[in-house]
Order: structure tokens, then C-alpha cells, then sequence
């Protein structure tokens, strides 16, 4: 499916430029402190943003930083916030967007003049978030959140605790066409490894399951200091690199601090990412979904009402993987041949191995997970090297699936 969705007149999704959001920081607390903006130049930071290409402004008076100290109260979040936005507003030309998780503070945000609200803990610090925003009919950025803001482990958690914003939102009778999901990239809690947020990197396109516009957020984070070792304001090329990889895979919001430096690298990256791929005519509609994980395809099932059994029974019939076994001899490349033929798979090996005219080949394995599974254990019961072809065969799709494999290094 396409993702195309408006947030207060402002086209945001596949076939629109990738909208770019200026943070204005206004804590002292927080962990960039460059970044930190007085009421003072608040006015030109905020021009200088605009005319650099944002789109969206996005308004925060509260440090997430998981070592902020100290700890600020609403009343002074509050404080900071109210100035700010009386003189932004009808001083700048871009949407508003304030970073909180209190409703209360949204709620006196929204009166004055703010246009969403960026709530990094999913909805889940303050129960009465979603009710405001569902009283001012306002658009909201959700971040993967389960308890505390950030803490899924890992990109299955991020989905799921997505999955349940999602819920959550449309039990309470939001517009979830309003919502944008932000995959919570960062330290949020100790026990997030930079390798998960490579991970959510790399495989940004998965969150194109739920349909919705993406924000993501990376600028200067730990990840990038993990690979770096530099300090903050030594992270920009770095977050760059990052930022043209999400692009790339399909954000359609960057949150960043460096507005002008970022325009250029969101264009050409997204100048490079191919089109989805949809046709529609006469009411009807074709698509082509690329799921790389069976749970993306659980994911897609339940949207459209399959039954939780029939996803989990159908899920493994719907990811494709082509392996490579090497140096085998031509015998057993027939075996395996004929084992995947008949549980509807295929294979390729060269001409002369079919014809017994070489001892040794190489054989390209065409399945979906579950083909490549059941003939495995079926190698498992084989003679010659099959058993260990099993073994290696299951290892090697385990690999796929281990994060510390593809991203410790």
C-alpha cells in the first residue's frame, strides 16, 4: 500500500519530498547542549530553520536524555514551553509540533496555537495524552514505547510496541490516520545496545507494515558515538550517513538539530529510492509488499482480519530465501534437487553436473522459510555429507535471524 496521509495540510508519505523537522531545544538538561536555543534567538533560530527547508518545528522543554539531570517538574516544563510558543506563533510559517508526554502541557500547547504533538512515550506516561488529542482532533507523533519511553529491545519489540500504540489509539477513537511512528532509536534505556539501533536501521523498511508515515530520529545519538567514539557535536557527519540510509529505506519525517545540512543529504537519498510499487484501476488495487520477516507478514494478515492461527501456520510460506551450497558433490546437489522439488521449491546447478559429467558443483536453493526448513529435515535422514548440509542449511537461516551476528563486529 501506499503511505500518503496529511498532517494539517501537509502531505507527508511515499510520493511526497521527505519533510524535514527542526528541533528547538529548550533544556538545559539535555544531552546535545550546543543544540539549546534561549528565548532570546529563539525568533532567528526558528527563521534559519524555515528558510533551510524544515517544514515542521519541533518544540521541547524537557530533556528525555536518560542522564538529564536534574529531573525538571511539569510546572517548569510548562514555564519554558508557554514564552516560547507566544512568540512563535503566527511568526513562522511551518507546523508546530510540541515535544511532551503530559497532557496538560499538550492541551495548553494545542491552545496555544501548537499543531501536533511528539509524544516519545507512546501515550503511556500520561493516560489522558490520548484523550486530548483525541478532543482537538490533532495529529501526534507516537514512539515505541512498552513501559518507559524507548525500552523495546530490539526491532520485533519496536514493531510490536507500535503495533499496540496503534491499538490504543483506536480504542480511544483517534483518527490513526493522524499518527505518525517514530521506531525510537537511541539509548533509551541502559539495557539498549547500539546494535539494536543499527538493526532498526537497516531494516527501516519493515515499519512500512503498519501503513503509516515515519519519523526517524537519529540526530547526534549514541549510536553514532558507538562507531565514532566522538562527542556530541563531533557526530554530524555521522548522523548523516545514518539519516541518508533511513531516507533511503523509507522515513518521511528526519527530526533533526542541523537543519541546512541535513536538506541535501534527505534529497539525494530520497531521489535514489525506487518507487512502491502499486497499480490501481477500476476500485481494484495491486501492490507488492517486500517482507523480509515472517512476523511482518503476521503483521499484514491481522490488518486484514486472517486469523491469529492462520497467520502463525502461513506465516513461514511467506518469506523467499535463495541459498548457495557450495562444493557439494553432484550426487548430493541432485538429491537436494529433487527434495526441494517436491516440497515446491526449486533449484539450479550447472549443466554438467545434471548431465554426471563433473564430481562437484555448486547449487542455488529457492524457498520460502518453511520449504527450506522441511528439506532440511529431511537431509537430516540422508546419507553422504546430507546431514551436515542439514545442519549448516538451519544455521544459516538461524544467522539471518541473530542481531548480535549481523551487527557485532
Amino acid at each position: 500500500m501506499l503511505i500518503d496521509a496529511e498532517i494539517c495540510d501537509l502531505k507527508v508519505g511515499d510520493e511526497h519530498p521527505v519533510r524535514i523537522m527542526g528541533v528547538i531545544n529548550l533544556s538545559h538538561e539535555s544531552f546535545y547542549r550546543s543544540s539549546v536555543v534561549s528565548m532570546d534567538s529563539i525568533l532567528e533560530m526558528a527563521h534559519s530553520m524555515v528558510d533551510n527547508g524544515a517544514t515542521i518545528l519541533d518544540i521541547g522543554a524537557r530533556s528525555t536524555w536518560l542522564l538529564a539531570k536534574p529531573v525538571i517538574s511539569r510546572e517548569e516544563e510548562m514555564q519554558r514551553l508557554v514564552p516560547a510558543l507566544d512568540i512563535l506563533r503566527d511568526n513562522v510559517d511551518v507546523l508546530i509540533s510540541v515535544d511532551t508526554m503530559f497532557a496538560d502541557i499538550a492541551e495548553k500547547a494545542l491552545e496555544l496555537g501548537a499543531d501536533m504533538i511528539n509524544d516519545v512515550s507512546g501515550f503511556k506516561a500520561d493516560e489522558r495524552m490520548l484523550d486530548t488529542l483525541v478532543e482537538h482532533g490533532c495529529p501526534a507523533v507516537a514512539m515505541a514505547t512498552e513501559k518507559v519511553p524507548g525500552d523495546p529491545i530490539g526491532l520485533d519489540a519496536t514493531m510490536d510496541a507500535l503495533a499496540s500504540i496503534i491499538r490504543q489509539a483506536c480504542d480511544k477513537g483517534m483518527d490513526t490516520s493522524k499518527l505518525v511512528l517514530d521506531p525510537a532509536i537511541g539509548k533509551w534505556t541502559p539495557e539498549k545496545m547500539p546494535i539494536y539501533d543499527f538493526e532498526t536501521i537497516d531494516q527501516f523498511e519493515r515499519l512500512r507494515t503498519f501503513h503509516k508515515p515515519l519519523l526517524a530520529a537519529i540526530s547526534r545519538k549514541s549510536c553514532i558515538d558507538a562507531v565514532l567514539h566522538r562527542p556530541v557535536e563531533d557526530r554530524l557527519y555521522g548522523t548523516l550517513a545514518a539519516t541518508a540510509i533511513v531516507v533511503h529505506k523509507g522515513a518521511h519525517i528526519i527530526r533533526t538539530h542541523d537543519v541546512s545540512q541535513t536538506v541535501d543529504v534527505v534529497k539525494v537519498a530520497a531521489a535514489m529510492r525506487s518507487r512502491h510499487l502499486m497499480v490501481k484501476e477500476n476500485g481494484f488495487e495491486v501492490s507488492v509488499l517486500n517482507i523480509v520477516d515472517p512476523e511482518d507478514a503476521v503483521r499484514n494478515m491481522n490488518e486484514m482480519g486472517v486469523t491469529g492461527t492462520g497467520a502463525q501456520i502461513m506465516k513461514k510460506k511467506s518469506v523467499l530465501r535463495v541459498l548457495r551450497i557450495s562444493n557439494i558433490t553432484t550426487t548430493e546437489a541432485l538429491i537436494i534437487k529433487q527434495e526441494i522439488l517436491a516440497r515446491g521449491g526449486d533449484a539450479a546447478l550447472e549443466r554438467n553436473a545434471v548431465s554426471h559429467e563433473t564430481e562437484s558443483t555448486d547449487i542455488l536453493v529457492m524457498g520460502t522459510l518453511l520449504q527450506l526448513e522441511k528439506l532440511a529435515k529431511k537431509l537430516e535422514r540422508q546419507a553422504r555429507n546430507l546431514p551436515v548440509i542439514s545442519r549448516m542449511i538451519l544455521d544459516t537461516l538461524q544467522l539471518d535471524d541473530n542481531v548480535d551476528h549481523r551487527y557485532l563486529r
